[in-house]
């Protein structure tokens, strides 16, 4: 019995150093702003996850009605396009009426027959 409790207090502490391992940070150099290359068989592997936060923009402090920084052509993608002079399938369709797609003239109402109030109309 006395066995017993012996193997189930070494089980605890194993199982409780074990988690203890998983807790800690796993960067090692991320307090000071380092990165750590490993090498494995002569190759180098640099830890890209701590270069990738390095090389990652520093955002400063915005307030929640503060709009996001961006560069200019991101606002000018944003724009719609009869705003930049690009084809507008539906206002082209509007401009040419019934005639789009099959002739490149536009559809034109029947020139108007002005006719004087004082003559006769024309047979």
């Amino acid at each position: 019995m006395r066995v017993g409790v012996w193997l189930f207090g070494v089980m605890l502490s194993v199982i409780g150093t074990g988690a203890a391992a998983q807790t800690t940070p796993s960067g090692g150099g991320e307090a000071d702003g380092s990165c750590v290359e490993v090498v494995v068989n002569g190759e180098r592997t640099p830890a890209y996850d701590c270069l990738t936060r390095k090389l990652a923009p520093t955002m400063p402090a915005r307030g929640p009605d503060d709009a996001a920084p961006g560069l200019a052509s991101e606002a000018i993608t944003q724009r719609p396009g009869n705003q930049l002079g690009l084809f507008n399938r539906a206002a082209t369709g509007h401009r040419m009426g019934n005639t789009f797609g099959t002739s490149v003239y536009p559809q034109r109402p029947p020139p108007a027959v002005y006719t004087s109030p004082l003559l006769p109309a024309r047979p």
